[in-house]
């Protein structure tokens, strides 16, 4: 089935819920008010549907091949990054003084929304570049940005991010890839890193590395790692690519999903290369500080999985509706002659609502985090920057987490609807649900990201910043309460018992970290997936606030503000609900998690 991007979506929230025209008055945005959005996706929607949507199915059938070192990426890929690069795509958020378009985060969210749910293999090289031109725009040289940042820009180069090895998985302060000095200011790099997205490919005319490695005399643990930049060709003072580096790929891993997408197993040290033995890398930023430069790629890269997640559970709805309108099995029970299409069956209606509910609410509460970044970086008050900067940093492991965890349920419940057929691999519904399995793992579990919201997010201010959310969630349930009728009222209702939940665990937190912090992190997965229906349902509340509004102005499509207004209800009825039980596992859930012994298991 193809995809069509949800355009219509988009806009509403881009304009009610995350507030595109206050982000079109922070310095620098003038330009990039609703109108520029609009235009902007609608482009974005129309290369996506036509140019990388239809590699998706092949993709997952012939998965990029190694021989010889080298990496062949699955047909059509390399033509349609071409045509990503030429078309600006690349550069649509980062500044016009490299080759940037230097549009707000919020249009670029939307963006790279479309772009994953077309492909989600296919998007995983920009992200990664993204990410590359992120992690240089805070902490390299004026050289090193004038060098690299506008190839990466143009699409010319791609980039990644070098973290892991064999040993160390997730727990960097593993890492023993070493960064030796030369006398000429460089460093060789030798060891192996794994898991290295698109560390080997054929798109583009260089790939730079960004590598985590210590430098002999460096600290043990997470305090002793610096982070280098290590080309796959080594680069002239104008950019032009030379000699081959010493850093190879030895393998590509064989994977559940995702397959169209080179994960690639890279050793630097070989002396296979041109410079001779080691990879020559050059330090970014100062000795020492590798981990806290790499956090920023790794804070935009988890932000931009959770988009991805988001992505996905678009695409598996889209196609869910599809064939439920098309299958025709079973007489209503209602009574019927014959077989109808089973979108006329309860609990089919029931499987879709979920997954449109779910994906609606994470969309919107992914644009409304872009929206603060934006404030977070551009407003010119400063306390307004500190407040949006700490409710960005906040929403990322929710985004992430949340995101992520709930397009596993969504695209497992497109396997579902599709039934028997669901199963069968030529349907492709089983090909979202495999996809999607990895997003909660890379860039940092959902155990990390929810120990970074217990820990950093929340106890470290006293949970002063989630509290400053409720109390906005508590805003809203005053407004919806007022509004009357039947739907706005229930909802108020609901949203008031989720945000009761989620004050309580967060008092849990701020208490107990101190003095029981095993029982505080036995609940912290249950925690965040808390702040994440709680948050999210608080976006579809002020959907239906909107909707409502402009369904009495006479204002829009009453079709679709009628559907907002009805997905909202049901999200709230049948997810927001779900708060309580959340509650109850963060809160008072650790007795049963702690409880055996290891030996028990």
């Amino acid at each position: 089935m193809s995809y069509v991007a949800p355009l219509k979506d988009m806009l509403f929230v881009l304009r009610h819920l995350a507030g595109i025209d206050e982000v079109a008055s922070l310095p620098g945005f003038a330009e990039a008010g609703y109108d520029t959005a609009q235009a902007v996706l609608e482009e974005c929607a129309k290369f996506n549907e036509q140019v990388v949507a239809p590699l998706n199915r092949d993709g997952d059938l012939q998965p990029a091949t190694l021989r010889d070192g080298a990496v062949t990426t699955s047909p059509g890929f390399g033509a349609a990054f071409r045509q990503f690069a030429d078309g600006g795509w690349q550069g649509i958020q980062h500044p016009e003084e490299f080759g940037g378009q230097g549009l707000p985060k919020l249009i670029a969210t939307p963006c790279m929304e479309i772009l994953n749910a077309a492909n989600l293999s296919f998007a995983l090289c920009p992200l990664l570049t993204d990410g590359a031109i992120e992690a240089l725009l805070v902490a390299g040289s004026q050289a090193q940005k004038e060098l690299y940042i506008p190839n990466l820009v143009s699409g010319a180069w791609t980039g990644t991010m070098n973290l892991t090895e064999p040993q160390a998985g997730s727990d960097l302060a593993l890492v023993r890839t070493k960064a030796v000095p030369q006398a000429d200011g460089s460093h060789r790099i030798f060891g192996q890193k794994i898991f290295i997205t698109y560390g080997e490919h054929d798109m583009a005319g260089n790939i730079v590395h960004l590598v985590l490695a210590r430098t002999p005399d460096a600290p043990e643990g997470v305090k002793g790692i610096s982070l280098f930049v290590v080309p796959k060709f080594l680069v002239d003072e104008q950019g032009r690519p030379g000699r081959r580096n010493d850093v190879w790929c030895q393998s590509i891993e064989h994977k559940l999903g995702i397959k169209a997408s080179p994960t690639a197993v890279l050793i630097y040290g070989d002396d296979k290369g041109e410079v001779g033995a080691g990879a020559i890398g050059y330090l970014i930023g100062e000795e020492n500080r590798g981990l806290e430069y790499m956090f920023v790629m790794m804070n935009a890269a988890r932000f931009a999985v959770g988009v991805q997640g988001v992505a996905v559970a678009e695409r598996a709805y889209q196609q869910a509706v599809a064939y439920a309108r098309e299958r025709l099995q079973s007489r209503d029970v209602a009574g019927s002659s014959g077989a109808v299409p089973i979108i006329r069956h309860p609990d089919v209606r029931r499987m879709l609502m979920t997954m449109r509910a779910h994906t609606e609410a994470a969309r919107a509460l992914a644009f409304v985090a872009a929206a603060a970044s934006d404030a977070g970086h551009r407003a010119a008050d400063e306390a307004i920057r500190r407040e949006n900067m700490a409710i960005y940093e906040f929403l990322v492991p929710i985004v992430k987490g949340w995101s992520t965890e709930m397009s596993l349920e969504v695209t497992s419940l497109g396997v579902q609807v599709h039934g028997g057929m669901g199963f069968i691999e030529e349907t492709g519904a089983a090909q979202h649900y495999r996809d999607a399995r990895i997003l909660t793992i890379y860039e940092g579990t959902t155990a990390i990201q929810a120990n970074d919201l217990i820990g950093r997010k929340t106890a470290r201010n006293g949970g002063a910043v989630a509290r400053a959310l409720l109390a906005r969630v508590r805003e809203t349930e005053e407004q919806l309460a007022r509004a009357g009728g039947a739907d706005l009222p229930a909802i108020a209702a609901r949203l008031s018992a989720g945000r009761a939940a989620l004050e309580d665990a967060v008092q849990f937190v701020v208490d107990t970290i101190g003095s029981d912090v095993r029982a505080a992190f036995a609940g912290s997965v249950p925690y965040l997936k808390l702040a994440g229906v709680v948050l999210s349902g608080w976006q579809m509340a002020r959907a239906a606030l909107a909707a409502e509004r402009m369904l009495k102005a006479g204002e829009g499509d009453a079709q679709f503000l009628q559907a907002k207004i009805a997905t909202a209800r049901f999200h709230a009825d049948h997810l927001l609900t779900q708060a309580g039980a959340l509650r109850a596992a963060a809160t008072e859930g650790a007795a049963g998690v702690l409880a055996m012994p290891e030996a028990a298991f």
